[in-house]
């Protein structure tokens, strides 16, 4: 049973770290979004492996029913032309993945030589005597975890999407400026009017001719 709970552990980590790598690698931006759908899913799925139901469901309903949708909205009604690209390549690249490294790692690294981890051991049901129920972590445990003990984490993650929810505002606003404006029918009509090219001459029919401009004083002089 451990090893096929860490085979299936394996390939949901494959499957976040795939979808994650292509989210920053992809040139089209509906792509990303959509792998970035599925790094959602292996995540959800992750925290059902963990026996984090709630959590779990929570993942999926809030984040790839919502976020992702919101975000491939605001891409649709924001970017400018399939053209447009904005990819970081050359030497930014790579100092941009150097950066994003070396932040991953140390917050990763302290956590992993710092915390203690205290994985009880399994119980040993005693021959007659009931087996001791599972204690999960609830609705309840999960809310004073956010209220006590990851107070700064979700502060951050508060800040961050009102950071995000920002930007998108102002991107909005700039594109809404250089937008051009929708003309009407009638307008639509007079420009398709003037723009209309002048109708060629019917064979056997007279051309008028062109009329002489009137002489002034001294000419006829």
């Amino acid at each position: 049973m451990n090893t096929l709970i860490q085979l299936i552990f394996g390939l949901l980590a494959a499957l976040i770290v795939g979808s994650a790598v292509m989210v920053v690698s992809v040139r089209n931006v509906i792509h990303a979004a959509l792998w970035l759908i599925a790094c959602f899913f292996g995540v959800g799925a992750l925290y059902l492996l963990l026996e984090a139901e709630f959590i779990a469901v929570a993942q999926v309903l809030v984040y790839v029913g919502a976020i992702s949708i919101l975000i491939l909205f605001a891409i649709m009604l924001t970017r400018e032309s399939e053209g447009s690209r904005y990819m970081v390549s050359g030497w930014r690249l790579v100092v941009t993945a150097i950066v994003c490294v070396a932040l991953f790692g140390a917050v990763l690294v302290p956590t992993i030589f710092t915390h203690t981890w205290n994985v009880p051991p399994p119980p040993v049901a005693t021959p007659g005597s009931p087996a001791p129920p599972e204690v999960l972590a609830g609705v309840e445990d999960l809310g004073r975890g956010f209220v006590f003990s990851y107070m700064l984490q979700f502060q951050v993650a508060g800040v961050l999407l009102t950071v995000a929810l920002i930007g998108a505002i102002v991107i909005a606003f700039e594109e809404r400026a250089r937008r051009r404006r929708v003309l009407t029918l009638a307008e639509e009509h007079e420009v398709r009017k003037r723009q209309k090219p002048a109708r060629p001459p019917v064979t056997g029919e007279r051309t008028p001719s062109p009329q002489a401009a009137p002489m002034s004083d001294g000419e006829q002089g």
